[in-house]
């Protein structure tokens, strides 16, 4: 057994519970495959993206309850030379067969003072959602986790004044007949990092070159955000299962105003 197939063999047999049955679940619960759907995973060099793309070929490769097909495709945003080579050592180790495309997302974002980092996720997603449209994908699929779920609901909860949440899966208002799936939604980050270290993986991190010019803890407030969840589970280490299913359990008798799209309703509408 050579060692790409040991660390697929890995994902389905140590880290089965805590990966594996997740990600199945996840796609089961919220419905993100459908028969003949042809699904372009985005891998940006992080641990995250490399487990979906592992994650998504083990199941096109062994079988799935309903067919679909895959692209593999890397976005290179302006890279150091570095790093884009870090990528590609990276595929080749682990067997993905990727089309790797060029964009200027980091020339342009770099010439911006304000926001920078949602900037670059807004055209990120543009870029990719048109890549993948040219191989005649309808969908992208996206790294994020159970961490980041909670993190953006805490988020938009303490900065935004909003509840939000991120979704499993969404459809482009700006691509027709294109979707957004998010297959590793119910995978812990610790455990994504514990079959990283357990195969000695070592992926890229931010590679973001505004990151790079001001300093580390760019994005602070997600920062923040992880390290009082991190205390917070140290006293009940329910509470990120607690904030998730909180989101899953709204009870709207007791909500003082909610909106769907533009129409509002308040408690008052009909507390006579």
């Amino acid at each position: 057994m050579d060692r790409c197939q040991q660390i697929e063999r890995s994902i389905i047999k140590k880290y089965r519970k805590p990966i594996w049955n997740q990600f199945i679940g996840g796609l089961k619960d919220y419905q993100m495959i459908q028969a003949g759907d042809k699904i372009a995973v985005c891998i940006s060099g992080g641990k995250d993206s490399f487990l979906l793309a592992k994650c998504l070929q083990e199941l096109h490769r062994h079988g799935s309850e309903v067919p679909f097909d895959l692209e593999f495709i890397v976005m290179d945003p302006g890279y150091r030379p570095e790093n884009r080579q870090r990528i590609e050592v990276l595929l080749k180790e682990l067997a993905i067969p990727a089309h790797i495309f060029d964009s200027p997302i980091f020339t342009v974002v770099e010439k911006q003072s304000q926001s920078p980092c949602y900037l670059c996720a807004r055209m990120r997603r543009g870029y990719l959602y048109k890549f993948a449209q040219s191989l005649g994908c309808n969908k992208i699929a996206l790294g994020h986790h159970f961490d980041d779920v909670i993190e953006t609901t805490l988020l938009s909860m303490l900065y935004a004044a909003e509840m939000r949440t991120m979704m499993p899966k969404l459809h482009s208002k700006n691509y027709p007949g294109m979707e957004l799936i998010r297959p590793l939604y119910l995978v812990k980050e610790k455990d994504i990092l514990a079959w990283a270290r357990y195969n000695d993986l070592q992926f890229l991190r931010c590679a973001c070159s505004v990151t790079d010019r001001e300093n580390e803890d760019f994005g602070s407030k997600r920062a923040e955000v992880k390290a009082l969840v991190s205390e917070l589970r140290k006293k009940n280490d329910q509470i990120d299962i607690n904030i998730f299913r909180s989101a899953e359990n709204v009870n709207l008798e007791t909500i003082i105003s909610y909106h769907k799209g533009v129409q509002y309703t308040s408690f008052l509408d009909d507390y006579e």
